[in-house]
């Protein structure tokens, strides 16, 4: 029997480039001279997958009470033993291949048609794009068929016909906190644990789904966070109804995907419609940032964009916005308001963001990015490097608007309805957030030695302005002289004078950049435009 608490099948590699498989209570095993530093899955879903479960085993056995607590394992963190004696109780819930409960699979023996195990993979099943190759992945040995399993029962997209998305909706944005100075694994993962208190046995088949009869939701039954579930079941949504199908061999064979060699395989599935209905856990997951369309409205999961990961999305995944509409990962909030200055973490703490970005049952693609948190020694510096960001952020927004506007304006005639695509205007603004990103952090380094940012302001509304009329010049050439681009011209004009604070435009700008408008714009009283 095949158990994920107690056999080594985790992949890893230490401080000196050794690799080889650990099981969990292995993390902290030579952690000061030759520490774990990251897991080594050939794939990148299921390395952040690995990390989300790290921190959901740690955050159910033994989560840390309080911030005195969670400092004091983070100076000394558990011995193997130690860690091994707080998974202990957990280990049935774990088993994977046995003949009761396993892991992340239905209880019953399911009645259905075999799938191949390929479809485990996200990107595999819905898919048919020519990236997609079936029939490569034939067999897994059960390390990847469990990381397998576990990546598609947390970030499940829509499976059709009754088979449900995961807990926080199809394909969440996973949100993790990277420390700067410690880089072994543990570190890692306990920087992202929660607060919390340590479960009763009692508790567990309401944590583990699997230990008892599923909650179907044939008749839209719901499963809802602490009546119907334990909160800690956030870590172990199981949405969809699987189980596995595994063959002995007379010997061990490789793995397709990972080529390591295991006697017993995993070949398909089988699976049954309408598992649990997951309501009510928008604001539960420690890692998943969320938002409202408005406010009252539901609050829904963030889901990863095709353009990735960058500063333009800093207000929502590092600061919660003005009206409160976008709010970061729990466990982002906690990192940068209390964790960081207790542990002399300020430089060189990043944030790691993936996940698939899915359209109903098709993965579009993975995607994960790393930024800078830029974190001060002091509340009162975080508090004003925190309010630039937030300037500069809104300032390139606004700037990219401008810009797209006027170029729809050189181009087209006046009411011409034009597609979101036509001449590339909706990537116009990509080009401003990709040619601003290192300057926004640059920014934000410099300001953390200044009392006032006003000079940053100033620079921002300069390189933003520069920019937008090179990317205009770019896109809409102007021959001087044609005597028919005064329509051009007049964009352009009204372009760079939006930017410098200039008409209703640039009123906004300005207002948003915290400036004072131009004292032509005071005397006009905003009829320059």
């Amino acid at each position: 029997m095949f158990n994920l608490l107690t056999n080594p099948w985790l992949p890893i590699v230490r401080q000196d480039g050794t690799k080889s498989v650990i099981a969990p209570r292995g993390i902290t095993e030579d952690i000061s001279a030759n520490p774990v530093i990251a897991v080594d899955w050939p794939r990148a879903d299921f390395r952040l997958a690995t990390m989300e479960l790290l921190a959901g085993l740690i955050a159910t056995a033994c989560p840390p009470a309080d911030e005195d607590d969670w400092l004091d394992a983070w100076e000394a963190p558990p011995s193997p033993e130690k860690l091994d004696g707080a998974l202990a109780p957990l280990s049935h819930a774990f088993s994977f291949d046995g003949p009761g409960p396993r892991f992340m699979q239905d209880l019953a023996d399911l009645d259905a048609d075999e799938e191949p195990v390929e479809n485990l993979l996200i990107e595999v099943a819905g898919n048919s794009g020519p990236l997609v190759h079936p029939g490569r992945t034939k067999r897994m040995g059960r390390p990847a068929a469990a990381i397998s399993l576990y990546t598609l029962q947390s970030w499940s997209p829509s499976g059709g016909r009754g088979n449900r998305t995961g807990l926080r909706g199809g394909g969440p944005m996973v949100t993790m906190v990277a420390p700067g100075r410690h880089r072994s694994l543990w570190h890692h993962i306990w920087a992202n644990v929660p607060l919390g208190r340590k479960p009763e046995p009692v508790d567990f088949p309401r944590i583990f789904p699997w230990l008892s009869p599923t909650i179907t939701s044939v008749n839209d039954e719901v499963v809802t966070p602490d009546d119907v579930a334990h909160p800690l079941q956030v870590w172990w949504g199981m949405p969809r109804r699987i189980r596995l199908s595994f063959v002995q061999l007379p010997s061990p064979a490789p793995c397709d995907l990972t080529g390591a060699l295991d006697s017993s395989v995993v070949t398909g599935w089988r699976q049954r419609p309408h598992g649990p209905q997951y309501v009510g856990w928008g604001t539960r997951h420690p890692l998943t940032p969320t938002y409202q369309n408005k406010a009252g409205e539901e609050i829904l999961s963030v889901h990863p964009n095709p353009g990735g990961v960058g500063y333009r999305n800093w207000i929502g995944l590092v600061l919660r916005s003005p009206d409160g509409l976008r709010r970061p990962a729990p466990i982002v909030s906690t990192w940068r308001n209390d964790r960081y200055r207790g542990t002399e973490e300020a430089k060189g703490a990043r944030l790691i963001a993936g996940g698939y970005d899915t359209d109903n049952m098709k993965a579009r693609g993975f995607m994960e990015t790393e930024v800078p948190l830029v974190l001060a020694s002091s509340k009162e510096v975080q508090e004003r490097l925190d309010a630039l960001a937030t300037s500069l952020v809104r300032a390139s927004e606004r700037a990219s608007y401008q810009l797209r506007k006027a170029v729809q304006q050189a181009l087209y005639h006046p009411g011409a309805k034009v597609k979101a695509t036509a001449h590339g205007i909706a990537l116009l603004g990509d080009r401003v957030w990709l040619e601003t990103e290192s300057a926004f952090f640059s920014a934000l380094h410099r300001a953390m030695s200044l009392d006032d940012t006003a000079p940053e302001r100033v620079a921002w509304q300069a390189r933003l302005r520069g920019l937008a009329l090179r990317i205009f010049d770019d896109t809409v050439p102007i021959d001087p002289l044609d005597r028919n681009n005064v329509r051009q011209v007049r964009a352009r004009f009204f372009l760079g004078l939006g930017l410098s604070g200039y008409g209703k435009d640039g009123q906004s700008f300005f207002q948003i950049l915290e400036m004072p408008l131009p004292a032509q714009e005071k005397k006009s009283k905003g009829k320059a435009s």
